[in-house]
């Protein structure tokens, strides 16, 4: 069986939603509206052409229509279709580009195939940090 959903359908987050947090999945995902926060799933992820998403992405593979800002590790093939946005930070194992697509990020090819892990943070507004150089 995939990763999907035992009928076939992804998990979806609809073109009227807008979503702020941390979404981790075992399947696969298709965001048609707007995520600010990190994505991490085993499965496949899709970007419709109304979806957007403002932070980390970790998966297996992505197709992207819409637009992501932030950091992006797909594990085996990004595909960018020709209404496609990306901007920041991008490791891959391999990259697939439609004419059109806008892609202003830094890239790396992962020739081992190893998925980038990212750990999902708690901010505690009590708590003062001091910062560092």
């Amino acid at each position: 069986m995939k990763n999907n959903d035992i009928n076939g359908n992804y998990s979806r987050i609809e073109q009227s939603t807008q979503v702020k947090g941390d979404i981790v999945s075992e399947s696969d995902l298709r965001i048609d509206g707007f995520l600010d926060g990190s994505i991490k799933t085993k499965g496949k992820l899709v970007v419709g052409k109304s979806g957007k998403i403002k932070g980390v992405v970790n998966c297996s593979n992505a197709d992207v229509e819409g637009a992501i800002s932030g950091k992006l590790f797909v594990a085996e093939t990004l595909s960018l279709r020709a209404t496609s946005s990306i901007e920041g930070e991008v490791l891959i194992g391999k990259l697939i580009v439609e004419s059109g697509a806008s892609f202003n990020a830094s890239c790396s090819m992962n020739k081992e195939g190893k998925v980038a892990d990212f750990k999902l943070l708690k901010k505690d507004p009590e708590k003062n940090h001091e910062k560092t150089a």
